[in-house]
């Protein structure tokens, strides 16, 4: 960001507002909320263990700290309910969704600094209920920008959008792809395109991602609403006799609208409603329907500051931002005399309770005095939270994903289709089993492709009309792809770290390779291959292969505390 850091708050254009202190500065250490959360059988000592509050153990049976294959055990009683759950996930917090889930190993004892963004992390809004408001609210600046009013029939529906779809300005298409840029699904307004209608548009059924002037990918959970926006607006357009379809647009007599105009416009709305201010205050004028309060949310940022500093880092204005930190934590402790805005750079020690402005992830290294990876910083953007602060400083990174929930939910309780599926893979690799570059038998594979596509459709339906988050059948999409790459970790809520003691080791499974997942791994293949490789080894000179145990690492190189070198 390369600003210098002020002691200045308000309405400002610097990219973001730090609340920092020795301690932190939000929630005060006796918060009034805290004493009511129902955690009833949580042990008081940062052991090692806590009693279950999986209920189909029963209380106060003791699990281990960490379950195989990367995904880390919550423990504790989990009590209480958040209200507004939406749907993500059920408001009584199933089992699954207070886990932590890992991709790289973090010793939780390293960490000094617990940062957190504000919107969609620490403030999670109730979800239908936020959309539906920011949805009407942009139509109605479309409406006033000259968009025929017959677009304000349409509501919000939570069950079409999903978070990591790309636009295509071009061509006015929402579509869904894996980390390659291959389509797994493209929509033409609330339409599903099949086959050639997809050729017609992309004849190799991929798009060229960098190309960022025509394909806009829409990773925040705020893009929701414009996403769902995008699909009316194109519905509507194509289904109303008063205009003529064209491929890239619409016309109107002697108007023409294409589909790069309608996007300019959407972000425009977007800007004016989220920036401007009006969806922010009517978040406030009834902040009970908008914002979930959570009573766990103190109790935790109060243990995290016993045992390190805690900052907020968000880009919305000190107003709102103190407005809404207000009415999550009941009071709070922070100085809204330094709130206020001034001119200059802050040169001083870091001072409890204050408010920055601007600034860079260097700057709040050094006010903090940690070094990167000793910040833990948690947020809902891959791009916005998550990407640049690991990239520029090496922080630490969780990503909120309330949308674990449901997906979770539909893992476990569509087993059977995931298994299906894994079956048709296996039934048709052996059928190619015999077969070499000499064979001239084609099997008939037609009637199992057809079934992989159903079984694939039928759960994608079982997530929304736009499928999974993370995957289309058995491939992943792009946004399950960023995640791994971008996120240590990740859960549907920051408040799971409740759920385990701050020495607490994160270990990430190891990540296989195609090779290595899919040969097994015994001596006895290692001899056949030994066995079949020696009058290869013996005609170039080399000695017979042995079979032996892998050598010792001689390099003298130890592993870090989270078992990475």
């Amino acid at each position: 960001m390369g600003l210098g850091l002020n002691r200045a708050g308000g309405v400002i254009s610097a990219p973001h507002l730090v609340w920092g202190g020795s301690v932190g500065s939000w929630p005060p250490v006796a918060s009034p909320v805290a004493a009511a959360v129902p955690l009833c059988s949580m042990s008081p000592s940062r052991g090692c263990c806590f009693p279950s509050c999986d209920p189909r153990l029963g209380q106060g049976r003791a699990l281990g700290p960490a379950s195989p294959r990367g995904v880390a055990r919550a423990a504790g009683d989990c009590g209480g309910t958040a209200a507004g759950a939406g749907p993500w996930g059920a408001a009584s917090y199933p089992w699954g969704s207070l886990r932590i889930f890992v991709n790289r190993s973090l010793a939780l004892e390293k960490i000094k600094c617990f940062g957190f963004d504000m919107d969609y992390t620490l403030a999670m809004y109730k979800s239908p209920d936020y959309e539906e408001l920011a949805f009407a609210l942009l139509l109605q600046h479309l409406v006033s920008i000259g968009y025929p009013p017959e677009i304000l029939a349409y509501k919000y529906d939570p069950t079409f959008p999903t978070r990591g779809l790309v636009f295509d300005a071009l061509y006015g298409n929402l579509l869904k792809v894996d980390s390659h840029g291959n389509l797994l699904v493209c929509a033409h307004g609330f339409r599903f395109l099949r086959g050639a209608e997809i050729l017609h548009y992309y004849p190799n059924k991929f798009i060229q991602r960098d190309d960022m002037k025509r394909f806009h990918i829409l990773n925040t959970l705020f893009n929701l609403t414009e996403a769902h926006l995008y699909a009316c607006l194109v519905d509507f357009f194509t289904n109303c006799p008063r205009y003529i379809n064209c491929d890239t647009g619409y016309k109107h007599g002697n108007l023409f609208m294409s589909f790069r105009s309608m996007f300019q416009d959407v972000r425009e709305a977007m800007d004016h409603v989220h920036l401007l201010g009006c969806l922010k205050e009517k978040t406030l004028e009834n902040l009970e329907k908008y914002v979930v309060k959570d009573p766990r949310v103190p109790l935790l940022l109060s243990r995290m500051k016993e045992v390190g500093k805690v900052f907020l880092a968000t880009n919305s204005d000190y107003s709102y931002t103190d407005a809404i930190m207000s009415y999550l934590f009941d009071s709070t402790d922070g100085d809204k005399a330094t709130g206020k805005l001034r001119i200059g750079t802050y040169t001083g020690p870091l001072q409890h309770c204050a408010v920055y402005s601007g600034g860079s992830s260097d700057v709040v290294c050094d006010l903090l005095g940690v070094k990167g990876k000793e910040i833990l910083y948690m947020g809902d953007h891959i791009f916005g939270d998550i990407l640049k602060s690991k990239k520029r400083q090496g922080w630490r990174t969780f990503l909120v994903v309330p949308e674990l929930a449901r997906e979770l939910q539909v893992w476990t309780e569509k087993s059977e289709l995931f298994e299906e599926l894994r079956s048709l893979d296996l039934f048709l690799a052996e059928l190619y089993q015999h077969l070499d570059s000499g064979s001239s038998e084609r099997p008939d594979i037609s009637s199992i492709k057809r079934r992989i596509q159903k079984v694939t459709h039928e759960m994608d339906m079982c997530y929304g009309k736009m499928g999974s988050l993370f995957r289309c059948g058995s491939r992943q999409t792009l946004f399950a792809s960023q995640l791994m790459r971008y996120a240590d970790l990740y859960a549907a809520s920051f408040v799971n770290f409740l759920y385990y003691p701050f020495s607490y080791l994160f270990r990430a499974p190891p990540v296989l390779m195609a090779h290595e997942s899919t040969v097994e791994h015994s001596r006895g293949d290692a001899g056949e291959a030994g066995a079949a490789l020696a009058p290869w080894l013996a005609w170039h000179g080399h000695p017979s292969p042995q079979v032996r145990a892998a050598p010792q690492d001689s390099s003298g190189e130890e592993e870090d505390d989270d078992g990475e070198a």
